[in-house]
């Protein structure tokens, strides 16, 4: 079915096009998982503690995070569809920089290097899976991150059968899925035309039909986002300590070994890509704000009992509270989005980069409670983060035209 959006009484939705886009972000975000998978490797190697660990953390996710609103400001003004391949040029210098780093200045510059990739990704990508949504916000949301999450999934898969026994320089062999990903791209490039005036048309005829989003008060605005950011950041700051520390805690308290470790951070994060796609479905039915109040709040439970639970129901455990929290995002995206729906650009690059800079800031916080105190401590503060979900009560109830 070819007809054009502006007198479909359905807007069409570009599955294939949603489906690469998935398939980049699942290419990006395999690439920046790799360096918390490979923390127990450069740990050992250069003989590193918790912080170090964490201020590489924080390092790859501020550079990841500065450019995005930045990017995200100039592309609303002068779309650039290809803006995403250069991207991805930055992501296999840092690649192949990193597999043959020989001191941790390197592997700082290295990190930073693919950060600054994912961070002019992200914008131009995220306003292409807007545009290929059609009247399916959601789902469209859904498809694209499920991508980045399911890449950031397969990172501890591919450390515990690559890089653990083969070491740092197999870390080059990833170039590879850079390479494939800026091909990938260069084809989205070339369908941006044609599916953004889809897009515009859409919008024209919503509009005529009196379905247009309505334009909101500025401190309507500013009350949304801060809550936002808010929630956004205990969300962050939750999934981080997973990210940089959860193979520790296992290796610590249960006696795993690095490949078994590395397997269970891969169930934690499979969960979440799970976790996002549902989200950003049942948001299209009940609603963001519905779901972002069940995703950050409802986890609060699960996460007081981690601490105290024998190494099955920390899987099962852990595997529960990512699912549901990591439903959030497309939500608060998208919420973000209708606050500001002519700025595509700037809250993709925004929430984006708040995903890597919050994420990054909570990593360094928690890499020296984890030297001072424990990497178990670690866990029992953080059972407290999902509390900060009450702050939902204080969004806006914009309306929610679809």
């Amino acid at each position: 079915m070819t007809t054009a959006i502006a007198s479909s009484p359905r807007p069409r939705t570009h599955i294939a096009v949603l489906l690469v886009l998935a398939m980049t972000h699942l290419l990006n975000d395999l690439m920046q998982s790799l360096i918390p998978a490979a923390y127990p490797i450069l740990k050992e190697a250069f003989a590193l503690d918790f912080v170090q660990i964490g201020m590489i953390t924080m390092t790859f996710q501020i550079a990841g995070s500065l450019l995005q609103p930045v990017i995200g400001m100039v592309t609303d003004r002068h779309p650039a569809p290809f803006s995403p391949v250069v991207g991805m040029m930055f992501t296999l210098s840092g690649m192949l920089s990193l597999a043959f780093a020989q001191s941790y200045t390197a592997i700082l510059i290295s990190v930073a290097l693919i950060g600054i990739g994912s961070s002019i990704f992200h914008p131009e990508a995220t306003r292409m899976a807007r545009y290929a949504a059609g009247g399916r916000q959601g789902l469209a949301q859904g498809i694209f991150q499920v991508g980045g999450q399911a890449g950031g999934a397969l990172g501890p898969v591919f450390a515990a059968l690559i890089i653990v026994p083969l070491g740092q320089p197999s870390l080059a062999w990833f170039a590879v899925a850079a390479l494939s990903a800026m091909l990938l791209l260069v084809w989205i490039g070339s369908r941006q035309r044609e599916i953004s005036a889809e897009f515009v048309a859409m919008r024209a005829t919503a509009k005529k039909d009196g379905g247009a989003h309505v334009e909101h008060a500025p401190l309507t605005i500013a009350i949304g986002l801060v809550m936002l950011t808010l929630l956004m950041f205990s969300k962050n700051a939750y999934g981080e300590s997973f990210r940089s520390f959860y193979t520790f805690y296992l290796m610590d308290r249960f006696g795993l070994s690095i490949p078994s470790a590395q397997m269970m951070l891969f169930i934690f994060l499979l969960a979440a890509a799970v976790g996002v796609l549902i989200g950003g479905i049942v948001g299209d039915r009940i609603g963001r704000y519905r779901i972002i109040w069940i995703s950050v709040l409802g986890p609060l439970p699960l996460t007081l009992l981690l601490p105290y639970a024998d190494l099955f129901w920390t899987g099962v455990l852990t595997v529960m509270i990512n699912l549901i929290m990591a439903s959030a995002f497309a939500s608060i995206l998208i919420y973000a989005m209708e606050l500001l729906p002519n700025r595509i650009g700037l809250i993709g690059g925004l929430f984006y980069g708040l995903n890597f800079g919050l994420g990054g800031i909570a990593a360094a916080i928690l890499g020296g409670v984890a030297d001072s105190y424990g990497v178990e401590t670690v866990y029992r503060l953080c059972s407290f983060l999902p509390l900060a979900g009450l702050l939902a009560w204080f969004l806006p109830r914009i309306d929610e035209r679809r």
